[in-house]
């Protein structure tokens, strides 16, 4: 069993959440920017996007060409269509933005707990203990 099998698709959705937070975060930093137009991205889209890269080379010398890192491009922010578009043009929804947020926190969350009780599980296994 490779190390990397054992934390499954969760490190490259860490990192996804992370973005996407960062991205949400801005939303709401500029809710009264005038002008200021919210993005966002679809999470499980980029997921799918990553996971086919899970099973490429890894770089072993120092004249390797890296890989990206799973960060998102800003090719792939998408812009938000406003429920209710305000008058000085900006696009963010405070309420929709802290919800988003909030429920990417928590998937955020989900994750770590999920690759805890791997860790546990692994560290167990070496240790031959409960």
């Amino acid at each position: 069993m490779k190390i990397d099998e054992a934390f499954g698709i969760h490190e490259q959705a860490l990192v996804l959440k992370a973005r996407r937070a960062e991205v949400l975060a801005g939303n709401i930093a500029n809710a009264d920017t005038p002008g200021y137009k919210a993005r966002d991205f679809d999470f499980h889209k980029m997921l799918r996007q990553q996971l086919p890269q899970m099973d490429r080379m890894q770089v072993t010398q120092r004249g390797h060409i890296q890989a990206d890192n799973g960060i998102v491009p800003p090719s792939q922010l998408e812009y938000r269509i406003p429920l209710q578009p305000s008058l000085d043009g900006n696009s963010v929804d405070t309420q929709l933005e802290h919800t988003a947020y909030a429920a990417n926190a928590l998937e955020y969350q989900a994750s770590l707990r999920f690759l805890t009780g791997n860790i546990r599980k692994l560290m167990t296994a070496i240790k031959g203990q409960n």
